[in-house]
């Protein structure tokens, strides 16, 4: 199967929002099902991101920003809280799983969904370790898949 589930026990933390305490992101405040999940997407390929956001933005994900490395994607996350983020697995400058775990251990961890040119099956041992909520193939991403290891990333 190309989209592969990697923790289930992992479930998505919103930041803080210390200018109103227990509020920390619209989708607390609205609970409404029109209210977009943000997403980051990072890959060093921008014809990858630009497939990405067009393919998400059109079923009504909001994408916050884009990112082409591993720091960029950890400053944009600090900045931006997204709900997810999609991740490459190879990136200039670090690997998409040590960025995950580097994203599980902020305040406003966003949950992970990583991505490859290569299948699941040649990333085993690293995606079993990753704290990820799941893996897409690359060609395998549709809303579907995203959507089916998402969910409304609440």
């Amino acid at each position: 199967m190309a989209v592969e589930a990697l923790s289930s026990r992992r479930s998505l933390k919103p930041p803080e929002d210390h200018g109103n305490p227990g509020v920390t992101s619209a989708r607390d405040v609205c609970h409404h099902p029109w209210v977009a999940v943000t997403v980051l997407v990072v890959d060093d390929h921008p014809s990858f991101r630009r497939f990405a956001r067009r393919l998400l933005e059109a079923a009504g994900f909001m994408i916050v920003d884009e990112a082409g490395d591993g720091a960029s994607a950890l400053a944009a996350v600090r900045a931006l809280r997204p709900d997810v983020v999609l991740l490459d697995v190879l990136l200039p400058d670090t690997t998409g799983t040590d960025l995950a775990e580097i994203l599980a251990s902020e305040p406003a961890a966003p949950l992970v969904v990583l991505t490859s040119s290569r299948s699941a099956a040649d990333l085993e041992p690293s995606l079993a370790r990753s704290s990820a909520r799941g893996f897409i193939a690359k060609r395998d991403l549709t809303v579907a898949s995203f959507a089916a290891l998402v969910g409304g990333a609440a």
